[in-house]
């Protein structure tokens, strides 16, 4: 019956250990790619701003960083998220 359950499961749709890139968007403020890299640190503390690309909106009122992070498990990736979308500066990761 356990191999019923097994051919049922989809297939992973992440392969671990990766490169994963998270699009996190906030308010154009001087501290908040900092606050990003420190938060992602706190997880994965060999992350650093190299792995960080950072647009500002048209209007110059918001920020986008595309965090690239190394994660080796889901509950790695879902902790970060988790962390990054209940800071009061992020208005949404991605």
């Amino acid at each position: 019956m356990a191999q019923d359950i097994d051919q049922n499961t989809p297939p992973p749709l992440i392969e671990f250990p990766c490169d994963f890139p998270i699009k996190v968007m906030g308010a154009a403020e001087d501290s908040f790619s900092t606050t990003i890299i420190s938060l992602i640190q706190t997880i994965l503390p060999a992350f650093n701003a190299a792995h960080v690309e950072m647009r500002a909106s048209s209007a110059g009122r918001y920020i986008s960083l595309t965090c690239t992070v190394h994660v080796v498990s889901q509950q790695q990736l879902d902790d970060i998220y988790r962390l990054l979308s209940s800071h009061p500066l992020v208005k949404f990761a991605l």
